[in-house]
């Protein structure tokens, strides 16, 4: 299988604990939102948590 080129995006690898995992999962089946759409809304709102825009 070939990996898709992404043009928009990076790859990257990291973990979570187990039940932020799982609650995750259920966010994104509930609300029909991708995941990494939901990952990049929570990174979006630490930024600005941090004030680094």
């Amino acid at each position: 299988m070939a990996v898709p080129h992404l043009v928009n995006r990076i790859r990257f690898t990291s973990s979570l604990k187990k039940e932020l995992s799982k609650k995750l999962d259920e966010l994104a089946k509930e609300t029909r939102i991708a995941k990494t759409r939901l990952l990049d809304e929570a990174v979006e709102d630490l930024l600005k948590k941090y004030d680094k825009q």
